[in-house]
């Protein structure tokens, strides 16, 4: 497997075939040993890790950002922003860069994973609600449960995942904390 794909190498819907609204299609990635899914339509691309400038006084899942081609793109260790503990930084981790809505722009946004697995079609049958109970995750934060060969895969809604507002409104509580801690000492 390479571990550096474009979005244009990404296999594409079927634009236009009668199977479009039977199944999409998901990339499966691995993280903390549990399998999730994002949909291939809010991928731009998978890189390898490469070297994150941090910012200071940014909540414990903002990793820093990188250099894309000239763009600013912060990066997040989605398993941090589950409650989970952090990515361990191997040789096999990426970075899948993520198109999210914000408002009316799009704002890139990297997610750091422990490995990328496969693109695969889920049949829209073969995909059930999310649970109301039972995950280390926030309900909102699951689109739904696909069923692949006897298994679940957790589909992320990653536009609540990486909603830029409640990330923004995170980070300025991790500010307002770090001058709390200042002016008690």
């Amino acid at each position: 497997m390479k571990a550096m794909t474009s979005a244009a190498k990404l296999p594409a819907t079927v634009a236009g075939s009668q199977n479009q609204e039977e199944q999409q299609q998901y990339l499966t990635f691995m993280l903390g040993g549990e399998t999730y899914a994002i949909s291939i339509l809010s991928i731009k691309e998978i890189i390898q890790h490469s070297q994150l400038t941090e910012v200071p006084r940014m909540p414990d899942f903002i990793l820093g950002v990188i250099n894309l081609r000239g763009a600013v793109v912060p990066v997040i260790d989605l398993s941090a922003r589950f409650g989970k503990q952090s990515v361990q930084v191997g040789r096999r981790n990426c970075i899948i860069i993520v198109e999210v809505n914000t408002g009316e722009e799009t704002q890139n946004v990297g997610v750091m994973v422990d490995a990328v697995n496969a693109v695969l079609e889920i049949p829209t049958h073969e995909i059930e609600p999310a649970p109301s109970f039972g995950n280390n995750i926030r309900a909102d934060f699951i689109a739904g449960m696909g069923k692949i060969n006897g298994k679940f895969v957790i589909i992320l809604n990653i536009q609540y995942v990486l909603s830029m507002d409640e990330m923004t409104r995170l980070a300025g509580e991790g500010y307002t904390s770090a001058i709390e801690l200042k002016s008690v000492e």
